[in-house]
This record gives C-alpha cells, structure tokens and sequence, in this order.
C-alpha cells in the first residue's frame, strides 16, 4: 500500500508531506494510482520550490518521498495553497483507491534546540 502522511505543526499548518510504499494497482511502470499521487506531489514539490526556494527541503528515491518546509515559508500563501490542495488531490484518489492508498496525519514535530535535554 502507498502511504501518504500529511504533517501539521502546532499552528494547523502543512509543514511536510512523506510518502513511502508502493500502490500495486497495476505492474511497475503501468501502475496509474502510483504515478496520480507521484504526479500530485511531484507538482506540489515544483511549486513550494518556485515560491519558497531556501525553505524547502525535499528527498525522493525509489518508493520514499518527503517534502519538508520552514517555519517561515508555512506563512506564505502561495506555499500553503499548493500544499493543501496536494493533500485535497491524494484524499481523492485515496477515497477511490481504498485498497491501495491510505492517508496518515500527523504531528510535524518542532526540531529540537542544540544544547537542550533529551535523546
């Protein structure tokens, strides 16, 4: 199953998006559920690049996906449009490919601080 996993921070704001896993909807290189949700993130990660270039990170490789996004470009709306309406894009596909994709969100936790207690 394609898991796609929508990270909110502790102000409600989309702050990074992961996906891991594959469809199996059909063979590999013909499985159009994977590439729907590869191409809705695919865009989503072009966009906040265009408009928040220093504050994205993000990481692909064979079956794993993330998206990451700074504080600061969270507040702009441009970033927030094109990350929301990517997670409004995989929850369709996820309500019509049940079996195969499945949304998971979750808790954007806030990087620690050098120097503070823990780990």
């Amino acid at each position: 199953m394609l898991e796609v996993i929508f990270y909110r921070d502790d102000r409600d704001r989309l702050g990074a998006v992961a996906a891991g896993g594959h469809a199996n909807f059909g063979d590999y290189g013909e499985d159009i559920v994977c590439a729907a949700v590869s191409a809705v993130l695919q865009a989503a990660r072009l966009g906040v690049s265009e408009f928040a270039p220093s504050g994205v990170v993000a990481r692909q490789e064979s079956g794993q996906f993330k998206i990451e996004v700074s504080a600061a470009a969270r507040d702009r709306e441009s970033v927030r449009a094109i990350l929301a309406t990517a997670e409004l894009a995989v929850e369709q596909i996820a309500f019509r490919y049940p079996g195969h994709v499945r949304i998971v969100r979750a808790k954007l936790e806030a990087p620690r601080e050098a120097g503070s207690a823990g780990g």
